[in-house]
């Protein structure tokens, strides 16, 4: 009677609000999705700051590693066909992408797998895509474009993380 009173559920109660069949744990906890928001906003920075570039709003793009690979990445004819096909530099798409991860991340409560299983849907369907779109692009720079972008790299290990992270709340 005191448990009703006092709306205080017992440790069964507990437990079922805090697993997720057919994991030990919740999929949609904040633990689980706060550092997938935190990283899909640092690739957000990343791909908007490439972005920038492709529309000439910044000279240049800081690369360590690979010089001016980066710049003649982002210049490249498959970065312009993408461009004519798209409408937008594909850096900024992967920015906005990126943006959606993190919003579609923190929407919903830790359970709405179950109460608002479109935001689960939306957020699959935008980051699982992304991973496979980052890593066509890098094995079109290897292949095509002939030259590295750093941040482009980095951006694409970025979605595969977020892809293995995002998993077990999407499967």
């Amino acid at each position: 009677l005191y448990r009703i009173m006092s709306r205080q559920p017992n440790n069964s109660e507990h437990n079922a609000r805090t697993k997720v069949a057919p994991w030990s744990y919740n999929p949609s906890a904040w633990s689980q999705r706060i550092p997938i928001c935190v990283l899909a906003a640092v690739a957000t920075l990343m791909a908007a700051y490439m972005a920038l570039y492709q529309w000439r709003l910044v000279d240049s793009v800081w690369d360590p590693v690979f010089g001016d690979g980066s710049e003649n990445v982002l210049d490249s004819k498959v970065a312009q066909t993408m461009d004519r096909w798209i409408g937008i530099p594909d850096a900024a798409l992967g920015a906005f992408a990126y943006l959606g991860d993190a919003v579609l991340g923190l929407a919903g409560s830790t359970r709405r797998w179950q109460y608002r299983p479109w935001i689960v849907i939306l957020f699959g369907i935008d980051v699982i895509p992304l991973g496979i779109v980052s890593s066509i692009l890098v094995i079109l720079q290897g292949t095509v474009v002939g030259y590295w972008c750093f941040l482009c790299l980095v951006t694409a290990v970025i979605s595969l993380i977020l892809d293995y992270w995002a998993y077990d709340e999407v499967y």
